[in-house]
C-alpha cells in the first residue's frame, strides 16, 4: 500500500503546489498588467504561464523524486525524462520572456515615433532579433539534452577532436544557408527592405509580408506569395518604392487623335483630380509627349502619398478622361484613316490600269 500511496501523493503534492504557484503568479501579472495599461508587459507574461508551469512541477518532481525514493529500478530513466522535460520547459519559458520583452520595447518605440519608416524597421529588426535568440535557445536546449547521456559525453572528446574537419564540410554543404542566414542579418540592420514595403521584383509588384533568417515573402496584389531567398535582395537590384518617403509620381498615357482638345482635358484632368481623395494635391500636368501619322500619346502626370493611392489615382483619372472624351469630345479618340489615297504628280496610269508610268521621259541622245 505505501508503495501506492506514496508516488501518489508525491505527485500530488508537486501538482498541486504547481497548480498554486501557477494561479498565484496569473493573479499578479493581472493586477500589474490593470495597474501598468501604458505597458504591454505584464499582459505578455501571461503568456507565458504554460512553460512556468511545467518549469515548476518538472522541477517540484525532480526534486521530491530521489527524496521519496520511488521505483529504484526506474530510477535513472524516470530521473533523465524530468531532466530533458525541465530543460525544453526552461528554453519554451526563456523565449516567451525574451518575446514579452522585445515586443514591449518595440511597442514602446512605436508608440514614440510616428514615422511609418523608421518603425517598419524596427519590427523587421525586431523580428529577426527574436528568431536568433529563438534560435540559439533552442540549439543551448538540445545541446544540453544531449549531454545528459553519458554515451554523448564520452564522445565529447572525439567530437571536438574532428570539430575542425566536421566545421569545413558543414560550412562546405551549407554555403547557401549560411549565405542567406548572412544575408538577412544584413537586410535587418543594413535597412534595404522591411516589412510592410512596397517592391518591384522580377517584374512583380508586392508587398514585403514576412522576412526570416533564409527566406523572404511578397504579398502580389492579387493576393499571391512569392517567397525568395533573403540573398537574392543582396545580390540582384531591386525596385523599393517605400524607401526614404512614400510619396509618389504616376503615369497615365492616351493615344489620341491630332484633334484632341488639349486644354480643355488639362482642365478636365483637374477637376477629376479634385473629386478624387487618393491625390495628395501635390502636383499634376498634361502633355503631348509624342506624335505618330495617326496619333497623338498624351501624358498625364499625377502624385499620391503612397504606392496604393498612386495606383487608385491613375485608374480613375484614365478611366474618367476617357468616359469624358467619349461624351464630349469623340472626335479626339483615334480613328483609322479610310480616305482614298492621292496619287504622287506627274503618273497617270496605264491604259490597262495595271501599272503607273512617267508622263514624261528624258530626250533619248542616242544614235539610230
Amino acid at each position: 500500500m505505501e508503495n501506492v500511496l506514496r508516488p501518489v501523493t508525491v505527485v500530488g503534492v508537486a501538482v498541486f503546489l504547481t497548480v498554486l504557484i501557477g494561479w498565484a503568479t496569473d493573479v499578479l501579472l493581472r493586477k500589474a498588467d490593470a495597474r501598468h495599461s501604458e505597458t504591454p508587459l505584464w499582459g505578455l507574461l501571461r503568456r507565458a504561464r504554460v512553460p512556468y508551469q511545467m518549469v515548476l512541477c518538472a522541477a517540484l518532481l525532480r526534486g521530491s523524486y530521489d527524496e521519496a525514493e520511488l521505483f529504484l529500478e526506474h530510477r535513472t530513466g524516470i530521473g533523465r525524462t524530468l531532466t530533458l522535460v525541465l530543460i525544453g520547459a526552461a528554453a519554451w519559458l526563456v523565449i516567451r520572456i525574451a518575446a514579452a520583452v522585445v515586443e514591449t520595447t518595440y511597442t514602446r518605440y512605436a508608440r514614440a515615433h510616428h514615422d511609418p519608416a523608421r518603425v517598419r524597421r524596427v519590427r523587421t529588426q525586431v523580428t529577426l532579433i527574436m528568431r536568433v535568440v529563438a534560435a540559439i535557445v533552442a540549439v543551448v536546449a538540445v545541446a544540453a539534452m544531449l549531454l545528459t547521456f553519458p554515451a554523448m559525453r564520452a564522445a565529447g572528446a572525439s567530437l571536438l577532436a574532428s570539430a575542425g574537419v566536421l566545421g569545413i564540410v558543414a560550412g562546405v554543404a551549407a554555403q547557401s544557408t549560411l549565405s542567406n542566414l548572412f544575408a538577412g542579418l544584413q537586410i535587418a540592420f543594413g535597412d534595404m527592405v522591411r516589412l510592410g514595403d512596397t517592391v518591384v521584383v522580377d517584374g512583380e509588384w508586392g508587398t514585403v509580408e514576412e522576412i526570416t533568417l533564409t527566406f523572404l515573402t511578397v504579398r502580389t496584389w492579387d493576393e499571391r506569395r512569392i517567397t525568395m531567398p533573403v540573398s537574392y535582395f543582396t545580390s540582384k537590384p531591386f525596385e523599393n518604392w517605400s524607401r526614404g518617403t512614400p510619396q509618389m509620381t504616376g503615369i497615365v498615357y492616351w493615344h489620341l487623335d491630332h484633334s484632341a482638345p488639349m486644354e480643355a482635358m488639362r482642365e478636365k484632368l483637374r477637376d477629376v483630380l479634385r473629386a478624387c481623395p487618393a491625390w495628395d494635391g501635390r502636383a499634376c500636368s498634361l502633355q503631348v509627349t509624342d506624335t505618330t501619322p495617326n496619333t497623338v500619346q498624351v501624358r498625364a502626370l499625377v502624385t499620391a502619398k503612397d504606392a496604393d493611392d498612386i495606383w487608385t489615382v491613375r485608374v480613375t483619372v484614365r478611366e474618367q478622361m476617357i468616359t469624358w472624351l467619349s461624351t464630349e469630345h469623340p472626335y479626339a479618340l483615334p480613328r483609322v484613316n479610310t480616305a482614298e489615297s492621292v496619287l504622287p504628280p506627274h503618273h497617270i496610269p496605264s491604259p490597262d490600269g495595271a501599272s503607273l508610268r512617267r508622263a514624261y521621259e528624258f530626250p533619248r541622245t542616242g544614235r539610230h
